[in-house]
């Protein structure tokens, strides 16, 4: 359910505040999206309930560079972005490539589901070339009941080393992703990011990184400047909503702003980009705008 507390005026109000405090301050380093800021990107959730080339007009105009996660399972939506792929200065940055959070016959944890894990994976992978998409959302599943959790780690490590030669060849990221068991995904294996660390330490494939969700990771354990600035080399992609209510930016306890900067300025170290995934208060065009200003550091 959405709170009433933060309306459309004082969230744009607050995205020109913390715009305003550091827009002077220029980062010695710059990412591929040079003096813009980070680069944007939109789960495909956010902008759902418009045609998609409405849709990805809206992102361009919005000075966004890129969309993910659409539904590529389905063959007519699949087609549909193949065909508009090349008309949009965007990048389609990741499809889901296990199938979901709880991935059902395909997680990372049980060996029994190996087999049909490589296979989703190559699928997606087909699926991702079709796009010019880079890199595929993989989720650990949840824990088994009964088997230590030193032994499912080692299981996923194997998963994932078993898909690097693929992913590997046709120039694809596994982005693991880190979620919450508290509020929103009980049972969740991969929930800490030195757990996150340790997995992708330990498969030691380039193709292999962590998909680092600000939401979930603030929940679990916050320190996010930190956990960012510590692993950024082991991070390939990021997710925001805020906290509580994974709503946008400026509506919770997390000062994004200063999040978004501490990212820029790793931009020797990272190539990738942030995604929305949230809940907008505020209607979608102003919503857009605002968190495109407060990743601009020019």
């Amino acid at each position: 359910m959405r709170r009433a507390s933060m309306d459309r005026r004082s969230f744009l109000s607050a995205a020109a505040g913390t715009a305003a405090l550091i827009g002077s301050s220029k980062p010695a380093r710059a990412n591929l999206a040079g003096e813009k800021g980070l680069r944007l990107s939109a789960t495909w959730g956010q902008v759902s309930k418009r045609p998609v080339p409405d849709a990805l007009a809206l992102l361009a105009r919005l000075g966004y560079d890129g969309y993910e996660m659409f539904d590529w399972r389905d063959p007519k939506i699949l087609e549909t972005f193949v065909s508009l792929k090349n008309k949009y200065p965007l990048r389609c940055e990741c499809l889901v490539g296990n199938k979901g959070v709880v991935a059902p016959g395909c997680g990372l944890v049980n060996p029994r589901e190996r087999e049909e894990f490589l296979k989703q994976m190559s699928m997606a992978i087909d699926a991702a070339k079709k796009v010019d998409s880079p890199q595929l959302v993989t989720l650990t599943g949840n824990e088994l009941g009964g088997m230590p959790r030193s032994e499912q780690m080692s299981n996923a490590v194997e998963a994932l080393r078993a898909a690097a030669p693929m992913l590997e060849k046709n120039g694809i990221t596994a982005v693991v992703e880190i979620l919450n068991t508290y509020v929103n995904h009980a049972g969740y294996f991969l929930y800490y990011v030195r757990d996150g660390a340790e997995l992708i330490d330990r498969v030691g494939s380039p193709n292999v990184k962590i998909l680092f969700d600000i939401y979930h990771v603030q929940i679990m354990e916050g320190n996010l400047i930190e956990n960012i600035r510590s692993n950024i080399d082991r991070i390939g992609h990021f997710h925001i909503g805020d906290v509580p209510g994974r709503h946008e930016p400026g509506t919770g306890e997390i000062n994004y702003r200063n999040v978004f900067k501490a990212i820029y300025e790793l931009g020797a170290r990272f190539h990738g980009s942030a995604a929305l995934e949230y809940s907008p208060l505020a209607p979608l065009e102003d919503d857009l705008t605002a968190v495109r200003k407060m990743a601009n550091f020019a």
